[in-house]
């Protein structure tokens, strides 16, 4: 292995020691081996910390690093990020199983792209099969539209790989939204995002997930929280506007206006046509029906003052 290895693995660790060990031995149990892990625990109370030194301690691919403060989900894969040296950057969560050729399929895959994903199963927090696949919920898209990952993202942190010019491009990452969506967002705007035909992880469901992918935590929504995500989805339309380029920056900034003058109003039909007439790349995650997806639109155009009166 030389100096500085290929491909980074940027693991961030909080109060993970359930799961742990079995993620550490499928990354060394990886068919290639010019790879170091940059792991940063984000002050774990439990036994996190003494697992990663184990592995340390007989492997100098592991780099340990631990934050003073914590900084949080995004935060610390930030952090992470920024602490990657290699050629090629690989995200890792804390509770999964890596396939043995994950960082080859990927390797051999990404090409030209900035960004390469894969497909996943779900296992359950024993590790038994829950018979369900990312690709089963999600259509996966290959291109170089980011507006593909607008609404929708069917790119989970733990399959990515990434080049490491990808990094300077995409942070830092936006406050309050899911750090992979923007990284997809951000690959497909610079350049573009592929993904390899083939479940490269088993990707672990228990009670601490940090993304509800089976929506399981459904809960009540207060009229406040409806106001939020209005609010929301148009801060994060805008920030996306920003980045991107070309035909996609103009949909995005009229999408961005669209949405503010939505959380003004009733109702704003001319956003939901908007994303009607461009549907095919806006909505081409969502494995739905053409009359589902209608129904997802109309479900856009509500404003502020009419989720008061839901």
């Amino acid at each position: 292995m030389t100096d500085t290895a290929k491909i980074s693995i940027a693991l961030c660790t909080y109060n993970g020691e359930q799961f742990l060990r079995a993620q550490l031995d499928s990354i060394i149990a990886q068919s290639i081996d010019s790879w170091e892990v940059i792991a940063v625990d984000d002050g774990s109370t439990d036994h996190t910390w003494e697992v990663l030194n184990d592995y340390a301690a007989v492997d100098g691919r592991f780099k340990l690093f631990r934050n003073e403060k914590n900084l949080g989900y995004n935060g610390n894969f930030q952090k992470a990020l920024n602490l990657c040296e290699g050629e090629y950057i690989a995200i890792c969560d804390q509770d999964d199983v890596w396939h043995p050729d994950k960082l080859k399929f990927q390797l051999d895959a990404i090409g030209n792209s900035l960004l390469v994903y894969h497909d996943s199963e779900l296992i359950d927090a024993a590790g038994s099969s829950m018979n369900l696949k990312i690709s089963d919920k999600f259509n996966f898209y290959r291109g170089s539209s980011p507006e593909a990952f607008l609404y929708l993202n069917c790119v989970s942190g733990h399959s990515i790989l990434m080049k490491n010019d990808l990094v300077a491009k995409a942070l830092p990452f936006p406050s309050n939204f899911h750090y992979d969506q923007w990284l997809a967002f951000v690959a497909a705007s610079t350049g573009s995002v592929d993904f390899v035909e083939r479940v490269l992880v088993q990707y672990r469901q228990h009670q601490h997930n940090t993304t509800d992918i089976l929506a399981r935590r459904k809960s009540a929504r207060s009229r406040d929280m409806k106001l939020a995500e209005l609010e929301r989805e148009a801060i994060w339309i805008a920030k996306c506007a920003e980045k991107a380029t070309g035909n996609s920056r103009q949909l995005l900034v009229r999408l961005a206006a669209l949405s503010e003058s939505r959380n003004r109003s009733f109702a704003e039909p001319r956003y939901g046509i908007v994303i009607w007439q461009h549907r095919h790349t806006l909505l081409s995650l969502l494995k739905k029906s053409p009359v589902s997806k209608l129904f997802y639109i109309v479900r856009k155009i509500w404003g502020s003052k009419a989720k008061k009166l839901l």
